[in-house]
């Protein structure tokens, strides 16, 4: 686990990390900004989880059974009580695993995905994981104690970029499964088409989830300066093609800024956060400042 971590989560940048707080800039349930209380006081809820008793916390739901049997103060902690409830969803199709100096993108996407959920699991919050490629993915509920780090970063460390991309029926499984409504936060290159994407990123936002997606692409990807002719071969059909990169550079920047725009229009449209990260800057700079960001305008 040791190893797992500081692979995943650098210590300077979680001291950084430790300064600052991820807060939901839409009403979802079981979140309140700046207090980690139910909008549902009097109702009959679900207990879910204990939590260690801090300093201020109400004893209203103290367990007095588990202080009485270890001497430690635990509190029960209910379905409508716990604060943001966060799914992480990360591509893991084969295209996810190019890379022109040395850092893929699934790398990025996993490094990114492991300090949002140290940052959340932090505040109390629940988090969950979603890992997903054609059409399939593995899910972890989201949960939020200090334990389930240890979870999450073992799934992130043995994750493989492998299979084709079919955004659209991943993320429509995964929609019809999360019942209450949070934050979904989706990692990926959305090498798949515009329109699927946004069907996908409707059905999260019609079930009045708050959506936040993480565009990771490598800067070949952006800025295609290869200079010599070569075969290019797609990671996910097989397909090759032989060109002189000069020929296609203008058009090919054009398309790509299109299909980017496409996308963050829909999204602005939807009321997702969207956020193009490139894995030439490093992760800790590109996180820090979208939080720095989402803090000034709250």
């Amino acid at each position: 686990m040791a190893k797992t971590s500081q692979r995943l989560l650098d210590p300077h940048f979680v001291s950084k990390l430790a300064r600052l707080d991820l807060r939901a800039r839409l009403v979802v349930d079981g979140f309140l900004t700046g207090l980690h209380k139910s909008p549902y006081h009097g109702f009959s809820v679900e207990f879910a989880e204990h939590r260690q008793y801090m300093p201020g916390d109400p004893l209203r739901h103290l367990d007095w059974k588990v202080l009485a049997k270890s001497d430690r103060k635990y509190l029960k902690q209910y379905e409508e009580e716990t604060n943001l409830r966060a799914t992480l969803l990360i591509d893991t199709s084969a295209s996810m695993s190019y890379s022109s100096h040395g850092l893929s993108k699934l790398d990025y996407a996993r490094q990114l995905a492991a300090s949002l959920a140290y940052l959340m699991l932090r505040q109390k919050d629940a988090v969950g994981m979603y890992a997903f490629a054609s059409g399939r993915g593995e899910l972890i509920p989201p949960r939020s104690t200090p334990s389930h780090l240890r979870q999450l970063l073992v799934l992130l460390d043995r994750l493989e970029a492998a299979g084709g991309t079919d955004f659209a029926s991943s993320l429509h499984a995964l929609a019809e499964r999360v019942k209450q409504r949070g934050l979904i936060v989706i990692l990926s290159d959305l090498l798949d088409d515009p329109e699927r994407i946004a069907s996908a990123i409707h059905h999260f936002r019609h079930r009045k989830h708050e959506v936040l997606v993480f565009h990771v692409l490598d800067p070949q990807e952006t800025s295609f300066q290869f200079e010599r002719e070569a075969t290019y071969i797609d990671l996910e059909s097989g397909d090759r093609v032989t060109t002189r990169p000069q020929e296609l550079r203008a058009d090919y920047r054009t398309r790509v800024k299109g299909w980017m725009d496409k996308i963050r229009e829909f999204c602005i449209e939807k009321q997702a956060d969207y956020v193009a990260v490139s894995t030439g800057t490093p992760y800790d700079r590109a996180l820090l400042e979208y939080l720095s960001k989402r803090a000034r305008l709250l």
